[in-house]
């Protein structure tokens, strides 16, 4: 069996800067709150998105650059979002990928899209076991 991570860049600060994780984080929450399927959600439960958009730097940080300024647990939150469906974590993986495909630091881009591929299928496996507990919880099904 091949190991798909094995070409993965590692998270550090020489993959990417600071700056770079700002940007990211400011050009793809800028399609989510234009998106006819995700900005609803999101105006749902973001009530200072100026503060929203800080702890999202400071999480892809943690993920891209290996800071350690990350304080949160988004888990919980999520699950508690009953509306959640496996289209709006496709939908949101797919607003993603088309961000970090603008993007010219290639392996930020691969590590980042494998980061966020993870997380939207854990989330919705997380999310159908909350709301589903006696179904099997399937992976996040590839967009059409």
């Amino acid at each position: 069996m091949h190991d798909s991570t094995a070409a993965l860049p590692l998270p550090g600060p020489q993959l990417c800067s600071e700056d770079e994780v700002t940007a990211l984080v400011d050009a793809f929450y800028r399609r989510v709150r234009a998106d006819a399927a995700l900005a609803a959600v999101f105006a749902a439960h973001i009530e200072d998105w100026d503060a929203h958009l800080l702890q999202l730097s400071d999480f892809w940080s943690a993920m891209l650059r290996g800071t350690r300024r990350f304080r949160g647990a988004p888990m919980p939150k999520h699950m508690a979002m009953r509306e959640l469906d496996a289209a709006l974590f496709q939908r949101w993986l797919g607003l993603f990928r088309a961000t970090t495909a603008e993007l010219d630091n290639a392996p930020m881009r691969a590590l980042a899209d494998d980061i966020a591929a993870r997380i939207a299928d854990t989330f919705w496996r997380r999310h159908q076991m909350s709301w589903r507990p006696f179904e099997p919880a399937l992976p996040l099904p590839p967009a059409d």
